[in-house]
């Protein structure tokens, strides 16, 4: 996959092989399936959208896509601390994942504000 040169593309698909492996653990070892069902939608979601709007047609497209990729991490960050806070993941856990989420939120954020600028 060429994209995965790209920075954020990177970062998102990372993310997004890390959330399947919580989400087997969830159900797995802890036997948890409601919340880690969304928690995997969610942590996969935002690299989806990110390739949408990698490879989308227009600018606009761009700057649409990169914005909901930018709301689903919020979404993202509701299901780990739910499931942090329900019991399911440790404050390890918690932390190693939101790191990851707090340094993608960033970068979507500083791509959304630019791409909005340069429209």
């Amino acid at each position: 996959m060429k994209d995965l040169e790209n920075p954020i593309v990177a970062k998102t698909f990372a993310y997004a092989l890390r959330t399947i492996k919580l989400y087997r653990y969830l159900v797995d070892e802890k036997k948890e399936f409601t919340m880690s069902k969304e928690l995997l939608t969610s942590g996969t979601h935002i690299g989806k959208h990110v390739m949408a709007a990698v490879n989308g047609e227009s600018r606009q497209r761009f700057t649409s896509e990169m914005g909901v990729a930018l709301r689903i991490t919020s979404e993202n960050e509701y299901w780990l601390y739910l499931l942090h806070f329900g019991g399911y993941l440790s404050e390890k856990e918690l932390e190693s994942m939101d790191a990851d989420r707090i340094e993608i939120s960033k970068m979507l954020s500083s791509i959304t504000i630019t791409s909005k600028a340069n429209a």
